[in-house]
C-alpha cells in the first residue's frame, strides 16, 4: 500500500490502509470496555460510550502522541463511583469537565516536564500491574450471569473461541501483515458464531448500545460553593490519575514506536476532552494503554487510526448496535489476554540480579499498589517516593572531606560528594572545631551545595569556628550561595575567580 503524507500530521506519513484497519479493531475493543466502566461506576452503558467517543476523537485530534487511544476507563469509573451513587450522574458530569479545567491548567503551566521525574522501576511496576489488572478483569467472562464459573461444555466452547483468538493474533502476522491480526481474530470468530450457530455470550448479553449522538447538556447542579466543595475533590483525584495515566502510556508508545510525543500538548487535549465529555453526557476518562498497545502493534503511528476507532464507536452506536451486539466476547476476551500479555515487561524479570535491590523493590511494590488498590496514581506516586528517598539516601553516604595542614599551618578541608539536607549531618562531623588552627579552608571545588538545609549547615559551621576565634575562608561557592550566607559574612574569604555558577535550590514561594 502506498504511502501518503498524513492529513493531520505533516510531519510524518502514514498508510491509510493500516490506519484505517487498526482504527476498526480499536473500536470494537472500545465497546465491552467503555460499557463495562460505566457499570463499574453505576452509569448507564451509554455514558461510557460516549466518554469513550468524544475522548478518543478530541485526543486522536489535538493530543501530544498520534497512535495513542483514550477513552473511558477503569481509573477513572473507580474514583468517581461514590459520587454517582451520593449525589448522581449530574454531579459527575460537573465534575469530569472541573478534571478537564484542572488538567488544561497542568498543561498550560507546562507540568507535563515533571514525569521525567518518575523512575524506570516505577514505569515498570505501573505496566506490569496494569498488564495484570487487566488480564483478571478478564477472569470475569468465565463465569456466568450470576457470576458462577462456566462448567462443561459452556466452559470448553467458550475457552476454545479465546484459544482460537489468541492463536490468529499471534500466528497470522507472521505469514502476513495485510490485515491486522487481532481485526481478522474478531471477524473469524464471529463469523464461526453465526454460521454455527454456537450459544455464547455476545457484547449484547452485557447490556446495548443503541443510542444517538452524544446530547449537549449543561449539568444540572447548582452553582454554588457547596457543589464546588462536593465535587472538587473528585474532580483533582480525576484530573491527577487521567495525567499520571496518560503521560505514562505516552511514554511507552514513544518505547515501543522510538518516537517522541509532547506531555503538555497531551495534557491540554485530556482536559479538552475532559471538558467535552462532561458536556455531552459522557464519564471522561483518559489513555488507554490496552488500546494503545492495540493499535501500535497493528502498526498504526499516526493520528488517523485513533480518529476513525472514535469515529466507528460512534457509527456502532447510531446505526450498527444490532450487529456489534452479536459480537462474541470470547473474542474481544482474548484480543485482551493477548493485550495483556504483550503489555507486560518480561524483560524486568530477567533482570531481577542485574537491578539494584532498592529498584526492584520499587517495582514490586508499584505492581502490588496498582494491583490490588487499582490506585494508578497512588502507586506511581509512592514509587517515586521511594526511589526519591533511596536516591537522598544513597547520596548523603557520598560527602567526603580530605584533610591536611599546609607549611603556613593552615588547615584545608576539601569536601567531596553533594552537600543537601540528606548529608549535612554527616558533612558536620567532619570538622574538629576546637583543634583545629587559628585559620582553615574549606573548599567546595569537588562539592556542591543544594539546598537551604546545606546553607544553614556552612551557617553554622562559620558560627562555631567564630566563637572560638578562628578564620573560615569558603572557597568555590556560587554567587548566591554567598548571598545567602547572611551570618557568617564577618568571617568568610570567598575565591572570587573560581567561583562556580550553579544555583541553590530555594523556595521563593
Amino acid at each position: 500500500m502506498k504511502k501518503y503524507l498524513n492529513l493531520f500530521d505533516f510531519s510524518q506519513e502514514v498508510n491509510y490502509k493500516t490506519e484505517i484497519l487498526s482504527g476498526l479493531t480499536v473500536a470494537l475493543a472500545l465497546v465491552p470496555e467503555a460499557i463495562a466502566f460505566a457499570l463499574i461506576a453505576g452509569l448507564s452503558p451509554l455514558t461510557g460510550l460516549y466518554a469513550a467517543f468524544v475522548m478518543g476523537l478530541i485526543t486522536s485530534i489535538f493530543g501530544g502522541r498520534p497512535g495513542m487511544i483514550s477513552g473511558a476507563t477503569g481509573a477513572v469509573a473507580v474514583v468517581i463511583v461514590s459520587l454517582a451513587v451520593d449525589y448522581g450522574v449530574e454531579y459527575v458530569f460537573a465534575a469530569v469537565v472541573l478534571a478537564g479545567i484542572l488538567q488544561l491548567a497542568a498543561g498550560f503551566l507546562r507540568l507535563g516536564k515533571f514525569m521525567r521525574l518518575v523512575p524506570h522501576p516505577v514505569i515498570f511496576g505501573f505496566v506490569n500491574g496494569l498488564a495484570i489488572i487487566i488480564f483478571l478483569s478478564q477472569l470475569d467472562q468465565f463465569k456466568d450471569s450470576e457470576g458462577i464459573w462456566m462448567s462443561g461444555t459452556a466452559l470448553y466452547g467458550f475457552l476454545g473461541l479465546v484459544l482460537l483468538t489468541m492463536l490468529v493474533i499471534w500466528g497470522l502476522p507472521k505469514l502476513s501483515k495485510i490485515v491486522p491480526g487481532s481485526l481478522m481474530a474478531i471477524l473469524l470468530v464471529f463469523g464461526l458464531v453465526l454460521i454455527f450457530d454456537i450459544d455464547t455470550r455476545t457484547i449484547g448479553d452485557i447490556a446495548s448500545i443503541q443510542g444517538g449522538f452524544p446530547p449537549f447538556h449543561i449539568p444540572e447542579i447548582p452553582f454554588s460553593l457547596e457543589t464546588l466543595k462536593i465535587i472538587f475533590p473528585y474532580s483533582a483525584i480525576v484530573a491527577g490519575v487521567g495525567l499520571i495515566e496518560s503521560l505514562l502510556t505516552l511514554n511507552i508508545v514513544d518505547e515501543i514506536t522510538e518516537t517522541r510525543g509532547r506531555s503538555n500538548k497531551e495534557a491540554v487535549a485530556q482536559g479538552t476532552a475532559n471538558i467535552l465529555s462532561g458536556l455531552f453526557s459522557g464519564m471522561g476518562g483518559c489513555a488507554m494503554i490496552g488500546q494503545s498497545l492495540i493499535n501500535t502493534s497493528n502498526g498504526a503511528r499516526a493520528r488517523l487510526s485513533g480518529i476513525v476507532a472514535a469515529v466507528m464507536l460512534l457509527v456502532f452506536i447510531m446505526f450498527g448496535a444490532d450487529l456489534i451486539e452479536k459480537v462474541p466476547m470470547a473474542a474481544l476476551t482474548g484480543l485482551m489476554i493477548m493485550v495483556a500479555l504483550g503489555t507486560f515487561e518480561w524483560a524486568s524479570l530477567r533482570t531481577f540480579k542485574r537491578m539494584p535491590k532498592s529498584d526492584v523493590l520499587v517495582m514490586v511494590l508499584v505492581t502490588l499498589v496498582t494491583i490490588f488498590l487499582h490506585n494508578l496514581a497512588l502507586a506511581v506516586l509512592v514509587g517515586v517516593i521511594i526511589s526519591a528517598l533511596v536516591f537522598a539516601w544513597d547520596n548523603a553516604k557520598r560527602i567526603r572531606a580530605r584533610k591536611y595542614i599546609d607549611d603556613s599551618g593552615v588547615k584545608h578541608y576539601e569536601i567531596y560528594g553533594p552537600l543537601f539536607f540528606g548529608s549535612v549531618a554527616l558533612f558536620n562531623e567532619k570538622f574538629d572545631v576546637l583543634n583545629d588552627p587559628d585559620e582553615v579552608i574549606i573548599d567546595f571545588e569537588e562539592s556542591r551545595v543544594v539546598d537551604m538545609s546545606a546553607i544553614e549547615a556552612l551557617n553554622k559551621i562559620t558560627e562555631r569556628y567564630l566563637k572560638v576565634g578562628k578564620k573560615v575562608h569558603l572557597r568555590h561557592l556560587s554567587g548566591d550561595c554567598r548571598r545567602l550566607l547572611s551570618n557568617a559574612d564577618k568571617i568568610i574569604d570567598v575565591n572570587v575567580l573560581e567561583d562556580p555558577t550553579y544555583k541553590v535550590v530555594v523556595d521563593k514561594f
